[in-house]
Formats: structure tokens, sequence, C-alpha cells
């Protein structure tokens, strides 16, 4: 089954807390995973500041820059990855380095017939 690990931080202390993992640990974990044949897909994001927000209300579309809400937290990027179950999933996220400094959200994939 696929989850999808959406990596959460503030983006303000992200990489200046005594904890925060450097870009090669990162880089060295998503190796270790890909190499283990669970990973699908991994990507860091660009700042919140970057992002566009698109609604549609009654046929109409409202753009918005920046995220869809102010949090304390941001998505700052997302590991999809094969697992057998939840708790694989969560060992998984757990070992993601940005975890120490933010938070990790896993939820199933739910497959479209397309």
């Amino acid at each position: 089954m696929k989850y999808l690990c959406l990596v959460y931080s503030d983006e303000d202390t992200l990489h200046s807390l005594p904890d925060s993992p450097d870009d090669s640990e990162c880089l060295a974990y998503a190796e270790k995973i890909h190499g283990s044949g669970r990973m699908q897909a991994a990507e860091a994001l660009q700042p919140v500041s970057t992002a566009t927000t698109i609604r549609v209300r009654s046929g109409k579309v409202s753009i918005t820059d920046g995220p869809f809400a102010e949090t304390k937290e941001q998505l700052a990027g997302f590991y999809l990855v094969e697992a057998h179950d939840l708790n694989e999933a969560i060992q998984i996220a757990s070992g993601i380095p940005a975890a120490r400094v933010g938070s990790v959200e896993v939820r199933p994939v739910r497959q479209l017939e397309v």
C-alpha cells in the first residue's frame, strides 16, 4: 500500500534549531529509503511564500498568493512510500530527519481507477 508522508516544519526555524537536519542528512535518508525499494517519490518544497492557492466557488476561480491558511508549521516536502501497513509507514516516517524539529503526517493513498 502507498502512504504519503507529509513533512511539516516552521520555515523560520527549520535550519536553525540544535536538532535541525542539514540537506546531506536528508538526502542520505532519502537514498536509504530508495535503496530499500520502498520509496516512490520524495521532494522538498520551495518556501510557502512561493505558493499559490486556487479556489473554485460557483464556477468562479479565485487565485491567492501564499498558502491557504496561516499556520505555525508549513508543508516543507513529502515522501511517497510503499509499505506493508501503517506500522511500517510510521517506522519510515519516524526516520525522516525533519521529524526532529517538525512533524510528519502519514496518510494512506486512495487508489483511483482511471
